[in-house]
């Protein structure tokens, strides 16, 4: 290959068209269609880059999809989370009997290149980058508008998955906030490639760029299911990548799009926990589901799943002894009052774990064996707090207020008289703790707290329930707190100089 990056020499494409940069020919091969050729086709029979297209958001939850090593925390995007999570140490391994998880939980894997963890982060999102270059190379380029409806919605879908790949690359490589900081190889797939690595800027100046064009191109794109990507979500992975540069206000205008005119609802206070209506983190059909997928029996997930890691109700790891639970500092600052301290269990052998917030229905201990429950990838909820955060943050503390009292009428027993004596006496920096604070509870076990840990530049402070490292303090730029680039890559890319 002319690219030299080791994703691109394990990468699988999804697709069934070949790379004819492989062969430097003079000669063109009347067998291999150009990319004018296949973006063509594609116009006449969309279902060509479809299936590359479904292929890949597959991918996103195949359970052993990256290095084909049978790692059991090998699970796509929702690995990931728990990874993150246990980074922010908001998610304690309180017990472990397998191993899969310590040498995240004894934060080895972030100071060590050479460990597996590091290379299957950095390959599974290479992998969802170079697909996504391919299907968005096959419709006509980084520059196109495909023409019709269908191959314009398939280009934007890619693009937008361009985008969150790198974001999340962004935020688990990069040490620091500093956007002048070269983190990471810059490929979309044309001769605008970089093997070495390229400021931050440049990265966030590509995922926004990626995004706003989805954004555009998906106007009026209506999903068939939750697991595609459509115009909010778009936004909100947009909101996030504001966020993470310090652009607040943009960050805030987003987020309150989202709110005020994407129809979707506030999760309920029965959903919140067991045992109101129902669980409100279980089902893609969940109002306030904006981004999941839905698990059936037919697509087989058992054992290697995230609910394996996670349920305590699911015939896995975490019935068996690999106990995922909230940090214990973290389950103390939870409000009196707040129906999100009953998420946890209380006593026994579930004793802080999240047996009432991620559970199989039929609450059987290590009964759900082939897994339907569903996964979640982005939800309402979250952009009420990053509203507040934004609006804290530039300033205008009535709508962060108002954004958190939204939340916490429905959180507390005493409705909104008991969120407003929670939140108005807050100010300054106050207010801005609480909100990171609640960011924290409420987004527990869904990946989300470690990217307000780096949002906030926060130190965070283990608890007394972790098995490793229980009781020490990291701050959010220590080396523990990011992954590294991983030695295969060091090793065939000789552009990368160091790490982050």
């Amino acid at each position: 290959m002319k690219k030299s990056l080791v994703y691109l020499l394990i990468a699988t494409s999804f697709l069934g068209v070949g790379c004819s940069e492989d062969f430097l020919n003079p000669v063109r091969d009347t067998r291999v269609l150009t990319g004018e050729e296949v973006a063509a086709a594609a116009e006449l029979n969309p279902g060509i880059v479809q299936g590359g297209l479904d292929g890949l958001y597959n991918f996103v939850i195949e359970p052993g999809g990256v290095v084909g090593t049978g790692r059991h925390y090998d699970l796509g995007q929702k690995g990931v989370d728990i990874w993150l999570d246990m980074l922010s140490s908001d998610m304690a391994l309180s017990s472990n009997s397998y191993g899969w998880y310590q040498n995240v939980a004894n934060l080895i894997s972030p100071v060590d290149f050479t460990r597996q963890e590091n290379t299957i982060i950095w390959t599974y999102y290479y992998k969802v980058i170079s697909t996504s270059n391919e299907i968005i190379n096959q419709l006509g380029g980084n520059d196109a508008v495909p023409a019709s409806t269908e191959t314009r919605h398939i280009y934007a879908q890619a693009k937008a998955l361009r985008a969150y790949a790198y974001f999340y690359l962004a935020q688990i490589f990069q040490r620091t906030n500093d956007l002048s900081q070269p983190i990471l190889p810059y490929y979309v797939g044309d001769e605008n490639d970089n093997l070495a690595k390229v400021p931050a800027s440049q990265i966030y100046a590509l995922i926004e760029s990626d995004l706003l064009q989805s954004i555009d191109l998906l106007s009026d794109y209506t999903r068939p299911t939750k697991d595609k990507i459509d115009p909010w979500v778009a936004k909100g992975l947009l909101a996030y990548t504001y966020a993470a540069q310090g652009n607040y206000a943009q960050a805030k205008v987003t987020s309150e799009d989202i709110i005020n005119n994407s129809g979707y609802t506030l999760t309920t206070r029965g959903q919140l926990a067991f045992p109101g209506a129902g669980s409100g983190f279980n089902d893609v059909n969940t109002p306030s589901w904006m981004w999941g997928f839905d698990l059936t029996e037919e697509l087989g997930h058992q054992l290697v799943d995230w609910w394996g890691q996670i349920d305590y109700f699911t015939y896995s790891y975490a019935w068996a002894g690999d106990r995922k639970s909230i940090d214990t500092g973290l389950l103390a600052a939870i409000p009196t009052g707040d129906i999100r301290r009953t998420q946890f269990g209380t006593s026994g052998t579930t004793n802080r774990m999240p047996i009432n917030k991620f559970f199989d229905p039929a609450r059987v201990a290590g009964q759900q064996y082939i897994i339907t429950t569903d996964l979640i990838f982005m939800r309402f909820d979250e952009f009420y707090l990053l509203s507040a955060e934004a609006s804290a943050k530039t300033g205008d503390e009535a709508t962060a207020k108002n954004r958190l009292k939204d939340l916490m009428t429905i959180r507390f027993a005493g409705g909104a008289a008991a969120a407003d004596a929670y939140v108005d006496p807050l100010s300054g920096q106050a207010l801005k703790d609480a909100i990171y604070l609640n960011t924290r509870i409420e987004m527990w076990g869904e990946g989300k707290s470690y990217l307000a840990m780096k949002r906030n530049e926060a130190t965070v402070t283990r608890g007394t329930n972790h098995v490793f490292r229980s009781g020490q303090s990291f701050a959010f730029d220590s080396d523990e707190m990011s992954f590294q680039i991983p030695q295969s890559e060091i090793l065939n890319n000789p552009a990368i100089t160091g790490q982050n």
